[in-house]
């Protein structure tokens, strides 16, 4: 364009339209390029993005035409534009950096929780209310380099470095780990007990030991779309039971195990993801016998556990690891980088799932396994976990008082780390918007086996405790009730 057409008014505006469609088509290529839209995802509709942007709907179908032209969507009749299922969308070479993307499937969320994790220069969020761990800072403590320090001055660097680990994990943190469990009354020998590379890789090893592609499997709703897609992801078809405030609908579990014959349930008993709820004593002893009923196993997943505040009775326990296998580890209370977990189960099960672990990574890694054998025997989990229950607690109860002024309404008692809440607006939308500040979020889409809207979102108690997020939130509510 050259100087003399931008002095006209008429050529200015047509600038002005190209520089706007070209940004939101950027702000949608990027997300679709780091495969935080996965194929298949729907674009917002015409009309709701153009009130999003504050642009006319012929910007925004100018901004999907360039995205169409990229290859990166597609326009279905009468249903709007979506992802195009290809294996690689070709990478758009003129289109500038757009902003940080928004959350929509199962990754989504720890993808943007990594980037600003490790983001170089100035951060990418603001915040994150969405988050699924605590801030770094309250995780802090001297303790985990005092453990590497005395293992490598007890000349231990040698055996954990340049042999391969105990397939089942280091012989001391088993040890440790079934003390800590007798604690819960959950009596388990060392020998019943496998470590692995987190909570997620547990249930990992056990989708693989247990299932096969094609089986059934129960998953409460809401829960962790990353199970979800997990699970989904071995060809398992995860079959929703609705979750309450005593835990699992049975009459739905016994519904699905009459006529679909699940292989597995994944079940939370304490501080449920993301309700923050419990799990019944009654609600308990029924699960257990549909699950000996009809031949399921129930996979108790324990990783928010020790941030409880109430007790709450282990299935595991109760049920003395008979139809039943406890997942749980270190990531959201001590060490989230060191990546070690554990699975307790029969000796019979740990013998599959060691069978699975060597097929997958050998064996674990051996020097952060024999910091942490150190930390437990010292007390050091038992201590930090009491810490950051008393200041989760000052935090939940400050984070709830601006909640509520803003007008969220808890469907659950906030307990622990999480608040389901209803924000009363399509959460989806309001993600969208406060994304564009800096601050992600996690609605409900994410926590729903079948993806369905909602107006819920997740609340990290610890990470909503900045008031200019509350004010950009308000603001955001205000805008999308107008």
């Amino acid at each position: 364009m050259t100087e003399s057409s931008l002095s006209d008014p008429a050529a200015r505006s047509v600038h002005v339209a190209g520089s706007l469609q070209t940004r939101i088509a950027s702000r949608f290529a990027q997300q679709i390029q780091a495969q935080l839209l996965a194929p298949g995802s729907r674009l917002p509709s015409v009309r709701a993005c153009a009130q999003q942007h504050r642009v006319s709907p012929q910007t925004v179908v100018a901004a999907y035409d360039l995205l169409q032209a990229q290859g990166l969507v597609e326009a279905r009749p009468k249903r709007g534009f979506f992802v195009r299922a290809t294996h690689q969308a070709p990478r758009p070479s003129t289109m500038p950096a757009a902003a940080t993307p928004l959350p929509t499937h199962a990754t989504a969320l720890m993808r943007g929780m990594f980037a600003q994790m490790h983001a170089v220069g100035s951060p990418v969020l603001r915040g994150m209310p969405g988050a699924g761990t605590l801030p770094p800072d309250w995780l802090h403590t001297p303790a985990l380099g005092q453990a590497v320090r005395r293992v490598l001055r007890e000349g231990e660097l040698e055996r954990v470095s340049l042999h391969y680990g105990h397939p089942q994990g280091d012989p001391a943190l088993r040890e440790a780990l079934a003390q800590h469990l007798a604690q819960m009354d959950l009596r388990v020998p060392p020998e019943q007990l496998l470590t692995c590379q987190g909570a997620t890789q547990a249930l990992d090893l056990i989708a693989r030991a247990f299932t096969r592609p094609g089986d059934a499997v129960l998953v409460e709703q809401p829960g962790w779309s990353a199970q979800f897609a997990q699970l989904a992801q071995f060809g398992l078809d995860p079959l929703p039971v609705p979750r309450g405030a005593d835990g699992p609908d049975l009459e739905r579990v016994a519904h699905w195990a009459r006529t679909r014959r699940p292989k597995l349930m994944v079940v939370v008993s304490r501080l449920h993801n993301p309700t923050g709820q419990g799990l019944s004593a009654a609600n308990a002893h029924r699960l257990l016998q549909l699950a000996r009923e009809h031949g399921f196993l129930v996979v108790e997943d324990d990783v928010y556990g020790p941030l409880s505040e109430q007790p709450s009775p282990l299935l595991t326990a109760m049920d003395a690891l008979d139809h039943t296998l406890f997942i749980s580890g270190f990531s959201k209370l001590l060490t989230p980088g060191w990546r070690v977990g554990y699975v307790a189960a029969s000796r019979q099960r740990i013998e599959r799932l060691t069978d699975q672990k060597l097929l997958s990574n050998l064996t674990s890694p051996a020097l952060t396994e024999c910091c942490l054998a150190m930390l437990l025997q010292q007390g050091v989990l038992r201590r930090q976990a009491q810490h950051l229950r008393e200041r989760l607690s000052a935090a939940r109860k400050q984070a709830v008082r601006q909640a509520l002024a803003q007008g969220c309404r808890f469907e659950t008692p906030a307990q622990g780390m999480f608040g389901w809440v209803d924000t009363g607006v399509d959460a989806d939308r309001l993600a969208q918007r406060l994304l564009d500040q800096g601050y992600l979020l996690a609605p409900g889409r994410l926590f729903d086996p079948q993806a369905e809207p909602s107006s819920r979102m997740r609340l990290n108690f610890a990470h909503a405790l900045d008031a200019a997020f509350w004010k950009a939130y308000a603001a955001a509510v205000a805008e999308l009730r107008a």
